[in-house]
């Protein structure tokens, strides 16, 4: 069995670094480097007298210090610092799965969330969100698919594509439900920190489940996708271990400069994130608006947290064709909803960077020609 290609990825090789307007982007805006090192002026220094040689492999000490400070009852020796998400993706599913098991995920998901896991053999269970109520979880079927092999839960909260949000309620089911049956629950938290309403943020599942694994990074709301660095979090020492194993035989260890910057930037997680989530939210109020002005085109849930979202076509066009000619005619990228094996009528918008405006602008002039025409009509 082969690793199927990453469609995603693959579409945003196309488009992504041609297209002039990304409007369907995951991440919040970057900084510059200088912007990073002018928030403190011994950043510099300490950058100028960095050795260019091997980190740690499980990351910097200092580094996994400010990690586990986001955490109540995470250590240090608890985390893994990797290359980007992507790699703790990587290595959990290579560490915790085993061929034959089963795991239940929600639905749509971030491929690598489920691709590795059929690669490796996994049987897999699709736990859709619900779309008719507003994105939510259905704990019944939840309940009614765990098998006696089911080994691992994958959440994604706040979710990408759809920014849904669970309640804390139904949150704290499903790890009591996990407890009973000894099963691992992976949250892909990397959006922790962009909710709107901080009532609905989520604790972070390491600190809640003695078999809780986070994944965190500073790509998305962080806005420093460049630096490739994240990582994973769990009081499951045994796994902790059994990744940093496997990670000797895939990176071995950072970039020692990335991770420096990662210090920095963790320094000033607070400033950060308040900056970001400012974006966001400023940006989110033009796009409900913009979606309030178009609903005889499109079905729109408005998220509750991260950078994106994912509205629906309503005029019974392709949304891929839709999407190539929209970026082919104008330079605005938005992403189709089947590559992330959902359906042909829903899409990816994203509103994490400044420029957003000018991008939803071309969008709309594009759309009243579109429509005004009566192509789709």
């Amino acid at each position: 069995m082969n690793l199927s290609p990453f469609k995603l990825e693959r579409f945003f090789a196309k488009y992504e670094f041609k297209a002039p307007y990304l409007l369907c982007t995951s991440d919040c805006e970057s900084l510059t480097f200088e912007e990073l090192i002018n928030l403190d002026p011994s950043y510099l220094d300490r950058v100028m007298k960095f050795r260019l040689g091997y980190i740690n492999t499980d990351g910097q000490y200092e580094l996994r210090e400010l990690i586990a400070d986001m955490y109540d009852s995470i250590k240090p020796d608890n985390i893994v610092v990797t290359n980007g998400a992507e790699e703790s993706i990587y290595l959990f599913m290579n560490v915790a799965l085993k061929k034959g098991e089963h795991i239940i995920i929600q639905y749509p998901f971030y491929q690598s969330l489920g691709e590795i896991a059929k690669y490796k053999g996994v049987n897999v269970s699709f736990w859709e969100l619900e779309k008719d109520r507003e994105w939510r979880l259905n704990l019944e079927y939840l309940i009614e698919n765990i098998r006696d092999n089911t080994s691992v839960i994958v959440l994604n909260m706040p979710h990408n594509p759809t920014g849904f949000i669970v309640d804390k309620k139904t949150f704290t089911e499903i790890i009591n439900i996990a407890r009973e049956k000894n099963i691992m629950v992976l949250n892909d938290e990397v959006y922790n920190g962009l909710e709107y309403d901080p009532n609905d943020r989520l604790p972070y599942i390491c600190d809640l489940y003695e078999n809780g694994v986070s994944i965190g990074g500073l790509s998305k709301a962080y806005g420093l996708a460049g630096l490739r660095i994240g990582w994973i979090a769990s009081k499951n020492k045994n796994l902790i271990n059994e990744i940093n194993y496997y990670k000797d035989f895939t990176t071995i260890c950072n970039s020692g400069i990335s991770e420096l910057l990662a210090i920095f930037a963790l320094k000033n997680r607070d400033f950060l994130l308040k900056r970001n989530l400012a974006i966001v939210k400023e940006n989110l109020k033009i796009l409900d608006e913009f979606f309030k002005r178009h609903k005889e085109f499109f079905n729109y849930l408005k998220p509750k947290g991260g950078t994106i979202a994912f509205p629906e076509l309503k005029t019974g066009e392709d949304v891929e064709k839709f999407c190539i000619e929209l970026v082919n005619n104008t330079g605005v990228l938005l992403l189709p909803g089947n590559y992330y094996d959902y359906d042909n009528r829903h899409f990816r918008i994203g509103f994490g960077r400044k420029n957003m405006i000018e991008a939803l602008t071309v969008f709309e002039n594009h759309l009243k020609k579109l429509f005004k025409s009566g192509k789709n009509q």
